[in-house]
């Protein structure tokens, strides 16, 4: 079996996808939730992956959660392990990465971080978004994990005292027969190997160089190509029953995410004249007023739903409105962790009431933290990775009791008409 700890929901799902297509069955789990002894589908799986929800913890609280959760993989029966970071090492990369080394007893990892399918490459160790420098692109203003630089040797060796190599695309481009042995002659003076990634073809290159190493660190990315060069059995394809559509009901997504892909899809829909909300983030602070919003915002959801529209609920992502929300959330005490929280938390209990009062039991959910929220609201603590729509962006259905069919999404991932596709999927019976 193969074992994956991701840091959050959505790239818990993002990796999942690149198994599950190959006809692997993955299962994520909330790495406290998940339990060897009542797992009933453990005999029937090929990649168990547990999500921490660490990448915005302190470093030396990730670092526990992920050593507890590669423990358990071990102990699950594991071979071969993944740790699933941020495709722009936002985040605990560094604790995290030694946390399962350290788990596992081991002192090398492979360190992957290319996802061309999403814009994502490596040159020289410098990292790119759509062939903007990490430090030029939108994350420079991520609100929780800043981006300021883009060497990614440089990045992870400030956050760990293991060594960290590299390996240019020069060479991996000569082909897995050159690239194998320099792995292996850099592995005597580096634990960490970061290679780079300039396109595909380099992820199938060394897909063919690194199938067998242990511990696998990075994006997902590297999971698509590895399935093809695996020799492993995998089980029988398993069926299993989606939750009712109420095809007379219209759907909800609920996009928490100020990314400006997130941005991108809501205003494609609003062009498409689908009805869209706002749920006004500087509102949420006083108790009064949050509780006015939340009932009106519930109530407007539902009615549109019921009469068979899609409605799309945002958080506010203008950047005075974001601007004008933290400066206020930071007056009254509250720190960009629980300024974050309180917004993806608001909109979990508004998706709560409507999936209660509407039944439709079918979700598209935008942002990483979003996701979280809403899925610990409908206490959704494990599900099945099922379909790609967009690269990185499956659909997967709970193991909860009614079981939801969800579509989580990366708050930077997917094209402008992603929503539109999404819901398309959501609706196939």
């Amino acid at each position: 079996m193969i074992g994956v700890v991701g840091d959050d929901i959505t790239g818990s799902n993002d990796i999942g996808i690149m198994f599950a297509k190959s006809n692997y069955i993955t299962d994520i789990f909330n790495y406290q939730e998940w339990d060897l002894k009542s797992d009933a589908a453990k005999e029937k799986r090929d990649v168990l992956i547990l999500d921490t929800d660490s990448r915005f913890d302190q470093p030396e609280i990730a670092y526990e959660k992920v050593f507890e959760a590669t423990m358990a993989l071990k102990k699950a029966g594991a071979k071969q392990f993944f740790n699933k970071a941020c495709s722009v090492f936002r985040g605990n990369v560094g604790a995290e990465f030694d946390a399962m080394l350290d788990a596992l007893e081991e002192e090398f990892a492979i360190v992957v971080l290319g996802f061309p399918k999403n814009g994502r490459t490596t040159t020289e160790g410098t990292h790119y978004v759509y062939d903007k420098k990490l430090e030029e692109s939108e994350f420079r203003n991520d609100p929780m994990h800043p981006m300021t630089k883009s060497n990614l040797v440089e990045m992870l060796q400030t956050q760990t005292k293991r060594k960290v190599g590299l390996i240019d695309y020069k060479v991996i481009q000569e082909g897995a027969d050159a690239l194998k042995p320099e792995i292996e002659k850099l592995k005597s003076q580096y634990n960490y190997i970061i290679l780079d990634v300039t396109d595909q073809a380099d992820l199938q290159t060394i897909a063919k160089a690194v199938h067998d190493v242990k511990v696998i660190c990075g994006s997902s990315a590297l999971a698509e190509e590895l399935p093809a060069v695996w020799t492993q059995k995998r089980n029988e394809v398993v069926q299993i029953d989606l939750p009712s559509y109420a095809n007379d009901k219209g759907l909800l997504c609920a996009a928490g995410s100020l990314m400006t892909k997130t941005a991108d899809q809501i205003q494609y829909m609003r062009e498409k004249g689908a009805i869209v909300l706002e749920l006004n983030s500087l509102q949420l602070f006083d108790q009064d007023k949050r509780k006015h919003l939340l009932h009106t915002l519930t109530y407007q959801i539902i009615a549109c739903i019921e009469q068979g529209a899609d409605v799309i609920l945002y958080s506010s992502n203008d950047f005075e409105t974001v601007e004008q929300t933290k400066k206020a959330g930071l007056k009254l005490g509250y720190t960009n962790k629980e300024i974050s929280m309180l917004v993806s938390s608001s909109i979990a209990d508004i998706v709560q009431m409507v999936i209660e009062r509407t039944g439709q039991k079918r979700l598209l959910v935008a942002g990483g933290d979003t996701s979280a929220a809403v899925c610990n609201k409908l206490g959704v603590s494990g599900m099945r990775v099922l379909k790609e729509i967009q690269p990185g962006l499956p659909s997967c259905v709970s193991h909860s009791i009614p079981a939801i069919l969800l579509v989580l999404k990366s708050g930077s991932f997917g094209q402008p008409n992603f929503f539109e596709q999404a819901f398309e999927h959501l609706r196939q019976q």
